[in-house]
């Protein structure tokens, strides 16, 4: 199986992979789309003519920014709804709430290296916010998605993903030592895997998902970290044997998910993991690129859907 290429590298921007692509007709989802690179994931959507449904923790700042990307595209339908990934009546309602087809599903939100937090049922936060709730939202949106007749579903992964598989023994911390980042690391590793069994399961639907790795992109998120000394001694060793990494603006981070929303490249492709705009190859060890083999593992992949419905039963 040959590797997608593309002529879009890591300095394109999200209006540069859309260039030329037409959604007229074409409803898409951006979830935490407040803020970051949400907020250019819809904007790019938007001006190439989709209707884009802001889903967003806050109401007001999501509506903040509608209006803005309706200032700036001319495109009048752009919306925001409240939804809380970790809390499941929220999803529930956003669910109930929405008619007709879903064309694009872009699974954006999520939360990096946070205090040892649990939610009442008991969740690890991380794996929470960026596995479960979306999983909740996208499995309770398939009807949607099939009467789509092509939909696509983008899961927001991390090169952070190589720091650690799915620990199906102990997801939650409770036997372990709780680590920050690998929390993180599993629960991105868990949005691979998602795409994985996604697109295996509703291949017959007409449904794909593929995983993106969006770049460094100095969102709130990463700048509000509270790192320990040892982690910012770990982050200083990593930049240092990697001087040429830069830092994507929130446009050029946005790019390979709306390239792999709406790139006719990708026409019929799902379970894979893009970055920089390309398909990624095999991750190699001591770099943060490429993707581990672990997150396209097929029984994994399979385990981690019927966990995360017995935990969302």
């Amino acid at each position: 199986m040959s590797l997608i290429t593309t002529p879009f590298g890591p300095t394109s921007t999200a209006a540069n992979v859309s260039q030329g692509i037409d959604l007229q007709g074409r409803r898409a989802i951006v979830t935490g789309a407040a803020s970051g690179i949400g907020v250019e994931t819809a904007r790019a959507l938007a001006s190439a003519g989709a209707e884009v449904i802001l889903a967003v923790r806050s109401l007001d700042a999501g509506q903040r920014v509608a209006d803005n990307i309706i200032a700036t595209t001319g495109n009048s339908n752009v919306r925001a709804a409240y939804l809380n990934l970790t809390d499941l009546p929220s999803v529930v309602a956003f669910v109930s709430a929405w008619t007709g087809p879903l064309h694009l599903l872009i699974n954006n939100a999520g939360i990096m290296a946070t205090p040892e937090t649990y939610t009442k049922q008991g969740w690890e936060l991380q794996f929470a916010t960026n596995h479960l709730g979306h999983f909740a939202l996208t499995t309770g949106l398939h009807r949607a998605l099939v009467a789509a007749h092509g939909a696509r579903i983008v899961s927001l992964s991390s090169a952070g993903h190589t720091r650690s598989p799915v620990v199906f023994d102990d997801i939650h911390f409770r036997h372990r030592p709780y680590d920050p980042f690998l929390a993180y690391g599993q629960s991105k590793t868990a949005n691979v895997l998602f795409a994985v069994e996604a697109s295996r399961r509703w291949e017959q639907d007409g449904i794909t998902a593929n995983a993106v790795m969006p770049g460094a992109v100095r969102t709130e998120g990463v700048a509000n970290l509270r790192l320990t000394a040892e982690q910012i001694a770990q982050a200083q060793a990593t930049r240092a044997s990697a001087p040429d990494t830069f830092w994507k603006t929130p446009a050029q981070g946005a790019a390979t998910s709306v390239l792999v929303a709406t790139s006719p490249l990708l026409n019929g492709i799902g379970g894979r993991y893009f970055e920089d705009s390309q398909e990624a190859g095999p991750h190699v060890s001591g770099t943060m690129s490429g993707v581990a083999a672990y997150a396209l593992d097929l029984e994994q992949a399979r385990l981690l859907w019927e966990v995360s419905q017995q935990l969302l039963a």
